[in-house]
């Protein structure tokens, strides 16, 4: 069995095109809905409640154009409202989860420091509390809230350099990275400071996110659904934004752009 249907994928804005990247490079048989809702960003700040309401409206949204799953592509969504979601709706729900593990992991048993750099509220909810008691005892781990990370993309000035260095120097100056083994990039939209982190970092410092996990998840649960695209289509990808302005329109494309020549 394969099925043409689209899969539906939706971020609190742009984050979530370093995902959407991941999966053209990885699943190009498939055909994509994106959906950035930056006319309501950033998650990050608002209340549970506040997300649940747009989650369940995208996802609605999505649902009546017929996707045969949903990639919540936003920690922040994932952290607020992922088990009802997946009670909500009878299609594969996937969402993100810092990769804690695959950083702690890397030691091979020896104990690890890790930042995982992430928005207030997924470092404050229970989802992310639950994931870093299964490590802490073993290994190091600082939260580092870095909201204004989001901002920068949401902005369009992530493709300013000078831009995105201040806000990476306003975070980030003050770490003994010669203590760090690890960065976890906990957000979709930190995937674009992905080069800076390298830039700054030393070498023996790891920078890691779960877009690739997330994915190959994605492709096992539809492999094994039967629901993977017919072997050789040409997939694609369609953009679209709740702020339908023709500018978000060119900054959407812009940083896709940007971000494919780099994933």
């Amino acid at each position: 069995m394969t099925s043409s249907a689209p899969i539906g994928m939706f971020d609190s804005g742009f984050g979530g095109l370093t995902v959407a990247a991941q999966l053209r490079r990885d699943m190009p048989s498939e055909q994509v809905l994106f959906f950035g809702d930056s006319a309501h960003a950033p998650y990050g700040i608002k209340t549970p409640d506040e997300i649940r309401e747009r989650c369940f409206s995208i996802a609605d949204a999505f649902l009546n154009k017929g996707v045969k799953a949903l990639v919540v592509a936003c920690n922040t969504a994932t952290s607020a409202c992922i088990e009802e979601m997946r009670h909500r709706y009878d299609i594969p729900v996937i969402g993100m989860e810092p990769a804690l593990k695959v950083a702690c992991d890397r030691g091979h048993g020896v104990r690890q420091h890790v930042i995982v750099a992430a928005t207030p509220l997924t470092l404050h909810e229970h989802k992310f509390a639950a994931l870093m008691d299964r490590f802490k005892q073993d290994h190091d781990i600082t939260p580092m809230p870095c909201p204004d990370l989001v901002t920068t993309v949401e902005s369009g000035n992530i493709l300013n350099p000078d831009d995105a260095w201040a806000v990476m120097h306003r975070y980030f100056d003050g770490c003994d990275w010669d203590a760090v083994d690890s960065v976890v990039l906990g957000c979709t939209h930190f995937v674009f400071f992905r080069d800076y982190f390298k830039e700054l970092c030393p070498s023996t410092v790891s920078i890691i996110d779960g877009n690739e996990g997330t994915i190959r998840h994605l492709h096992v649960v539809l492999e094994a659904l039967g629901d993977l695209a017919p072997e050789g289509s040409e997939g694609g990808i369609t953009l679209s934004n709740s702020d339908a302005s023709p500018r978000m329109s060119r900054r959407s494309n812009e940083l896709f752009a940007s971000i494919q020549t780099g994933c």
